[in-house]
């Protein structure tokens, strides 16, 4: 192979480039040469991620949550970014049109040699995917050439230091061996009390005991992830204890207290509060990870039931949650034999779901023409699904994949959802003879529609999913978001009894709307006419009209009225505009305000 040595920069690193005229017997070679420059592109990917990761503590420290907010992000773009500037790279570097398959096949398998002393070897993996299937611009039917399963074990992989620190309360006491451990990361930021927090989390561990720490076993430790977990204002400290037979999983949340001092807000010891700690409907953590798979096998060990897709995703790393979440429902597929159908709930207008009842997601493609009244188009439907990963989700919205050419078996659908997707959308939908390819589709956790909800409700957990309903439009208004269609078949009730947000065709940022009283009508009959006597912006919007669409039920109406009225009231959407605009960042807890160490001990410490 002839080649011409020469200079070039991407994305504002100098290369050295080899630009290739191919000839017989150099297909080895140039397939090393793709793999080593692929895998140097990965690196380089994942050292701005763990850099922009670990500079969390720094912004934790100095109490800079709008730099935390900006650094989440520009985090979610680090990946395209890498992606775009490595198909640059490869296009500057090699003939890609007079490279045949064996030569990437030849180069995935170089490729694979190089994992083998790997700290990250399933990124790097989902990496060499996302290139590979960009410059053949097919993302399926071509298993031989990416990683349709991993080809390196992620099990036991060293890093520079160990994922977990372990601690033995048999040698120091229980309150001492805690003191250590929240030492150990290093806050510079001072704690108010540190005594008195340790001990209020030490009372609270032993009230979930039963009251008594257990005999000791020989083997009694706290283990502890070696990062904190960084997220909107708080730092999370993840461990578990273990002694003997017996594991005890707990979180520590540190936040910043009125005095500007540090302060352990309360320990979460409840295996579904640290579930919901984890849940995909916030942003993603910010973790200074050396082998992000220990961090996951971690994480499994304290939240068994949680995919390992989920994980990756809540650690920021959603491009292996993708991977991951593939594989899981390929596999599953392989495992049971019921067909997609229609997901239950009213039929929306902008969106056709479906669902596979053994599997628990929900699968969303954009029809091809919306319902009555909706004017926006398929693209900026889109952007509003790229928004959501822009905003704080605050708790209170379903996170999406998104997919491109998502290859099902064409068997596995029930005749009439094929025939919906027909007519509904055409224009997503391929046939070929054994697959179905969904040319782009957007994969939620799924959930019971509120509206469904509410049909079997009694009173008492009816006035409990009206609160959470009205709070929800609270949380998402305080973080900047306005959710525009506000009916209950929008929102969702999870398996932990939360009301989310997944309709997300008609969001906007709050900022950017004008909430606007109904003026005075001019005369009796413009009242009542069907037509409005007064001018309507596309985003104004009136609160008061909320009732119209919302109170139509009297099992509502009671307690929407009695716990959430002001959501009527423009009052209360331009004061949030207010306090937005005024840079305010609301403390939003992932548990339960009776958690708090400053609600189950109101007066300090028990006597």
């Amino acid at each position: 192979m002839a080649r011409e040595k020469r200079r070039g920069a991407v994305g504002g690193i100098a290369y050295p480039l080899a630009v290739a005229t191919f000839e017989t017997g150099t297909r080895t070679e140039v397939a090393e040469a793709i793999a080593r420059v692929l895998l140097e592109g990965f690196d380089r990917h994942y050292r701005f991620f763990r850099a922009s990761s670990a500079e969390a503590k720094e912004r934790f420290e100095a109490g800079d949550w709008h730099g935390a907010q900006d650094a989440v992000r520009a985090r979610s773009r680090l990946y395209d970014e890498r992606i775009a500037e490595m198909l640059q790279r490869l296009r500057s570097e090699f003939d890609l049109d007079a490279l045949d398959e064996a030569t990437w096949r030849s180069a995935k398998l170089h490729y694979i040699g190089l994992l083998i002393d790997h700290r990250q070897p399933e990124l790097a993996e989902t990496f060499f995917n996302s290139v590979i299937t960009r410059v053949l611009e097919r993302t399926y039917n071509a298993n031989a050439l990416i990683f349709v399963r991993a080809a390196i074990s992620t099990e036991h992989i060293r890093g520079e230091a160990a994922a977990y620190r372990s601690y033995f309360p048999g040698r120091l006491g229980l309150r001492a061996t805690m003191r250590q451990l929240i030492g150990d990361f290093g806050w510079v930021r001072p704690f108010t009390d540190l005594e008195r927090d340790v001990e209020l989390a030490k009372r609270t561990l032993l009230d979930h005991l039963r009251g008594e720490w257990p005999a000791e076993q020989p083997d009694l430790q706290i283990q502890v992830l070696n990062s904190a977990f960084y997220r909107n204002k708080a730092a999370y400290v993840v461990g578990r204890i273990v002694n003997g037979p017996n594991e005890w999983p707990f979180v520590l949340p540190v936040l910043h207290d009125e005095q500007g001092g540090l302060v352990l807000d309360t320990i979460l010891l409840e295996q579904s509060d640290i579930s919901i700690l984890f849940s995909l409907s916030r942003a993603y953590f910010m973790v200074d990870m050396d082998v992000p798979s220990g961090y996951v096998q971690f994480l499994r060990t304290i939240m068994p039931t949680k995919p390992r897709s989920e994980l990756y995703t809540a650690l920021g790393l959603a491009k292996q949650g993708k991977t991951l979440f593939t594989r899981d429902l390929l596999h599953h597929l392989h495992h049971s034999d019921d067909l997609f159908v229609e997901a239950p709930g009213t039929r929306g207008q902008v969106m056709h779901v479906f669902t596979l009842p053994s599997y628990p997601y929900v699968i969303k493609v954009i029809k091809d023409r919306f319902g009555t009244g909706k004017t926006s188009t398929p693209e900026q439907v889109r952007e509003k699904f790229r928004m959501v990963k822009d905003v704080d989700r605050v708790g209170r919205m379903a996170d999406a994949i998104a997919f491109r050419d998502l290859a099902l078996p064409r068997h596995r659908f029930a005749p009439e959802l094929l025939a919906q997707l027909l007519e509904l959308a055409p224009s997503s939908i391929e046939l070929g003879d054994d697959q179905l390819i969904i040319r782009q589709c957007y994969v939620e956790r799924r959930m019971v529609p509120l509206n469904l909800y509410l049909d079997t409700a009694g009173t008492e957990e009816t006035e409990r999913i009206v609160k959470e309903y009205g709070d929800a439009i609270r949380e998402l208004a305080i973080a900047n978001v306005f959710p525009g269609d506000m009916l209950w078949r929008n929102f969702g009730v999870t398996r932990h009894g939360r009301v989310l947000f997944y309709d997300f065709d008609e969001i906007e940022y709050l900022t950017d709307c004008n909430f606007r009283r109904i003026p005075p009508a001019p005369n009796p009959d413009a009242e009542l006419s069907g037509e409005t006597w007064y001018p309507v912006a596309p985003l104004d919007v009136f609160p008061e009209e909320f009732a119209t669409f919302l109170l139509g039920s009297k099992q509502v109406r009671e307690p929407f009225l009695r716990l959430h009225r002001d959501l009527l009231d423009v009052a209360f959407w331009q004061d949030c505009q207010r306090r937005i605009l005024a840079g305010e960042v609301v403390d939003f807890f992932p548990y339960s305000e009776a958690r708090r160490f400053c609600n189950t001990f109101p007066d300090g410490l028990p006597g």
